[in-house]
């Protein structure tokens, strides 16, 4: 029986690590002793920068942060804010996945391997590069945004399939722009900061954004499907 690869190892257990650095180090745990800073505009907004670029390394959503902006800065300012915090921390995930995947060695660069572990790698690669080369780089970023589903598995999938740089940030600020506007305006109606989501805006946001998402992949889709049946009817009358 094969063996993942030692990097494909290495990089599980930076993941778990993450993962349980996250468990232990909740966002309410440490977002709530913020309210105390608000008062100082400089202080607060340090503290908030400092927090958007340790989130990797926390496996934090980005949305608590997004509140927190809207708590300390009210809309006008938190939007713009928020969502330059959000492209500033994505974007060292989306360098580092590429480094280790890198999409031009093979179908999964360092982390490929014969094994379970590999294999499992591969076809996950397999599917986000199918989805990137039918909706295209840019909408196949926004859509992704505008899903709910977590930040970093969409901005990983996105490095491993070779997505540029400039079509990842360009798609982020777009499809996470409805979610920010929520989240800061959730903060700024606030009393106190809270961690704990968009509450009965949650759901609503998700079933809104989703159906975009939906929509704007609609187009790409069928065409795909259509060229495919072309190819499958081209095929039969050939054959005939």
């Amino acid at each position: 029986m094969s063996t993942p690869s030692t990097r494909a190892l290495v990089g599980l257990a930076l993941v778990s690590s993450i993962l349980v650095a996250g468990l232990l180090v909740s966002p309410s745990a440490v977002i709530g002793t913020l309210e105390t800073l608000s008062a100082d505009p400089v202080v607060f907004g340090a503290v908030v920068a400092a927090l958007y670029l340790v989130r990797p390394l926390l496996a934090w959503p980005t949305t608590p942060l997004a509140i927190v902006a809207g708590y300390g800065f009210g809309v006008a300012m938190g939007v713009p804010i928020a969502l330059l915090g959000v492209l500033v921390t994505v974007t060292p995930v989306f360098l580092v996945a590429r480094r280790v995947m890198d999409p031009g060695r093979g179908s999964t660069g360092p982390l490929s391997s014969s094994g379970s572990l590999g294999g499992v790698i591969d076809r996950a690669a397999r599917v986000t590069k199918r989805y990137y080369r039918t909706a295209g780089p840019l909408r196949g970023v926004i859509a992704s945004r505008l899903a709910p589903i977590p930040s970093d598995v969409a901005t990983c999938a996105a490095a491993a399939s070779g997505v540029q740089l400039r079509y990842f940030l360009a798609g982020t600020a777009i499809g996470e722009l409805p979610w920010t506007i929520a989240a800061v305006v959730v903060g700024s109606s606030a009393a106190t900061i809270t961690t704990g989501g968009l509450g009965d805006l949650g759901l609503e946001l998700s079933v809104v954004c989703g159906l975009a998402a939906a929509a704007l992949l609609a187009g790409p889709v069928y065409r795909a499907l259509q060229t495919r049946v072309n190819a499958r009817d081209g095929k039969r009358s050939l054959d005939s």
